[in-house]
Parts: C-alpha cells; sequence; structure tokens
C-alpha cells in the first residue's frame, strides 16, 4: 500500500463539520482495552503533527508554506478534537492513566519486536521498563482510591508488576540524549517507529504535566508529577533518534507519512466499527496532507516523496496486542541498566559498572535523597498497609529475583551499587 497512490479530496474540500467532530463516546465497560488505547495514540499523534506545523510555520517566511500550513493544521486540530471526544465521560483520571501506560508498554513492546536498528531496540527496551513500572504505580493508587482492579482495565492482556522502579529512572538530563539516525540510509520502519512513539510519549507528558493539579489527594497529585518527569526523559531520548539534519519540509512530509501509516494500521486493527470508521476518514484526510506536503517539497526544494519515504510503500503495520513474554525477557535481562552519556559513544549500563563519581549519583542524591519521602515509593508502601500487599497482576513469578517481594517496595535495585 502506498499512501500517495490513493484517490482524495481536494484540500479546501477536506474539513470537518462542526457536528463531526463530536462522535459518540466509547463504552469504557465494553470496549476493548486497544480500542482505548488506539484512541490515545492516534490523539497524540494529531497533536504532535499540528504542534509541528506550528513551529514550521514560526521558522518560515514563505506565504504559500505558511499558509498551507495553517490550512492543513486546522484539519489536524479537528480531528484532534474528534478523537479526544471519543473519552466517555464516566473514565476516570485514574482509568484514563492504565490506558496510557498499557499503551505505553505495548506500543513499546511491539515496535521494538519487529525493530533491526540496534540504536531504536536499545532506547524503546530502556524505557520499556520504566512505563512498565509506571502502570504499576498507577495500579496501586488506583486499587487504594477506587478499590478498582486494573487488570480488569488492560483485559489482563498486559501484566502489572514492577519494572524498573521509578524512583530509579531520575537519570542527569543529558544521559537521555542518544544518538541520532541517518535518514538517507535508515529503514523506513525505524523512522516511523521514532516519529510514532516521541508522539505516543510526548501525549503521555503533556497528560500528566496538565492532570496533576485535577487529582484529588496530595499522593496522587505528587505521583503524577514524579511520572511526568519521567515521561519528559523518554520524549528526551525519543525525539533525539530522529534524523534532526532533515530539512522542515522533509519532516512535514515524513509527520504526513507516518499518519497515513498510522490510520491505516487502526483501520485494519480496529473492531469498534464507528471508530473504525473514524480512522478510515482520517486516513483520507491525511492522504490530502501528504500529497500537499510532497508537492511543496517537490516545488520548494525538488526532492521527491519517494526519495524521502524510501519508494512510499507501507512497512509492516502497527499491531497492538499482547506481550507479556517480550516484556519478562527484557525484565530479566535489562532491569539494572541506566544511561549513560559520559562516554564517547552514549550507551546503556548496568549501574554496578558506573564509578562512584558519576552524576548519575550526584543528581539522584539530589532528586531522591530520601528514598520514604518519594511519591512513587510511598504509593506502594501505603499500599501494602493498607491491602497487607501491593496490588499486581501477573502469570507467575516476577522474572526478577528481588522485586518478587510483595510486602517490601525494593529502592535499591538499578539505582545503588
Amino acid at each position: 500500500m502506498n499512501p500517495i497512490k490513493e484517490k482524495s479530496k481536494s484540500l479546501e474540500n477536506n474539513f470537518l463539520p462542526l457536528k463531526k467532530m463530536y462522535p459518540k463516546s466509547y463504552n469504557k465497560e465494553k470496549t476493548s482495552p486497544y480500542t482505548k488505547t488506539r484512541v490515545i495514540l492516534m490523539n497524540g499523534t494529531e497533536f504532535e503533527s499540528q504542534w509541528f506545523m506550528h513551529q514550521f510555520a514560526r521558522h518560515c517566511d514563505e506565504p504559500e508554506i505558511v499558509q498551507t500550513l495553517a490550512v492543513v493544521r486546522r484539519q489536524e486540530q479537528q480531528q484532534q478534537k474528534r478523537i479526544s471526544c471519543l473519552k466517555p465521560i464516566s473514565e476516570s483520571i485514574l482509568e484514563t492513566t492504565i490506558a496510557y501506560e498499557q499503551l505505553a508498554v505495548d506500543l513499546t513492546a511491539v515496535l521494538a519486536k519487529h525493530e533491526k536498528d540496534e540504536n531504536n531496540i536499545k532506547a524503546l527496551n530502556f524505557a520499556l521498563l520504566e512505563d512498565f513500572d509506571h502502570l504499576y504505580r498507577y495500579a496501586n493508587l488506583l486499587k487504594m482510591d477506587k478499590n478498582e482492579d486494573a487488570d480488569m482495565l488492560v483485559g489482563k492482556f498486559t501484566e502489572i508488576m514492577p519494572g524498573r522502579p521509578t524512583i530509579a529512572e531520575h537519570r542527569y538530563p543529558s544521559d537521555d540524549v542518544k544518538p541520532h539516525m541517518n535518514a538517507d540510509k535508515a529503514d523506513l520502519y525505524s523512522k516511523l517507529v521514532a516519529s510514532t512513539i516521541t508522539a505516543a510519549e510526548q501525549q503521555t507528558m503533556n497528560y500528566y504535566m496538565n492532570i496533576a493539579q485535577w487529582y484529588k489527594n496530595d499522593l496522587g497529585r505528587k505521583l503524577y508529577a514524579e511520572i511526568a518527569m519521567i515521561e519528559e526523559a523518554h520524549v528526551t531520548q525519543y525525539e533525539s533518534l530522529k534524523d534532526p539534519t532533515l530539512s522542515w519540509l522533509e519532516q512535514w512530509v515524513m509527520h504526513e507519512f507516518c499518519e497515513c501509516w498510522l490510520y491505516y494500521s487502526a483501520m485494519q486493527d480496529e473492531r469498534d466499527e464507528a471508530i473504525k470508521k473514524i480512522w478510515t476518514e482520517h486516513y483520507k484526510m491525511e492522504v490530502t496532507h501528504l500529497k500537499t506536503a510532497a508537492r511543496l517539497l517537490k516545488k520548494y526544494e525538488n526532492k521527491t516523496f519517494e526519495q524521502l519515504c524510501n519508494g512510499g510503500e507501507f512497512p509492516q503495520l502497527l499491531k497492538l496486542g499482547e506481550n507479556k513474554e517480550y516484556i519478562r525477557k527484557v525484565l530479566g535481562s535489562t532491569v539494572t541498566l541506566t544511561a549513560d552519556n559520559t562516554q564517547v559513544k552514549p550507551d546503556y549500563k548496568d549501574i554496578k559498572k558506573l564509578p562512584d563519581s558519576h552524576r548519575y549519583f550526584d543528581y539522584q542524591k539530589y532528586m531522591s535523597g530520601d528514598p520514604e519521602r518519594n511519591p512513587s515509593h510511598l504509593v506502594i508502601k501505603k499500599a501494602v498497609e493498607r491491602l497487607g500487599q501491593d496490588y499486581r497482576y501477573q502469570d507467575s513469578e516476577h522474572p526478577v529475583k528481588e522485586l518478587r517481594n510483595r510486602k517490601t517496595d525494593n529502592t535499591k535495585i538499578a539505582r545503588t551499587k
């Protein structure tokens, strides 16, 4: 499938009337967890696209490009508003949060499973264990505050147990920056992986940045604030994978191609017919946007869509689903890693192999000097006090021995030597 060869409407006939911008929300009790996660993913993808176009417009003095960006951006805004309203009014902040973290876990895992670029794989696996731990922390907050079992929300497709403890995830910011790919040499799938995961993690970061003040108690507010900082670190890591040497027009074409790929994937995977119809309509809109950006790339830089997008045929489509065994394998082999950019070649290292003078330890001392007061630790500590043990959903014992104790939260693994 090559989207540039699809029939499409003209750009001026691509707007949504207001009556179509407020769709019927999904039923939170009956809707598949992966429909919910697709809604979050596509919402984040649309936000990333229109925000990119705002930045492009602020760095461009060509009237035709700026005016065209305004038209496409308004249509992307319509799509984003339509998707965001699929979330029902009755879905709580925490219930939505569980879906956010299930998306982060299963999206990261499925992208990594099919990736060939070693730099991308390492980055995905590294952040995977951190989002996996976030799911566990929020699930315990949900159990305490709402007496709800998060395993029902994730459909038991995703296990809920400790990953790399959140307290260990506070790293010196520049250590999160990774080497970027070369767009001329990179596989098309690898380009789409970097674009997709950046948008998804940015959406999570934005949600937590803006939702913390609305939570009903101090512990929840503090937990959202802490994890929002880790999501910012993930955005730093993932955006650094993308090739920054691409021109603004080249980046725009890649944004539109990625949206086409994601909507087409969602169309193939969606079981909710009403929402599938939305994915289909949006895909057709994105084909128009892609053709528009490709035309301007050719006009102003004499570069073709085919050159940039490796011919333009979609690589393997994105299919969300269960990744339990893959996650267990990554947990068992990489949980004690941290990021290190102090050497010539940035890499991930076992915490025990860092020198005592490494800036990770100084930053940790500053950010989490007293583990007993750390919000992510306090959530588990209070859950154990109230419930008798932490809340988990796991098919078998934890693959990491140090994380099997359900009555004590481990604040040393992956953090201390």
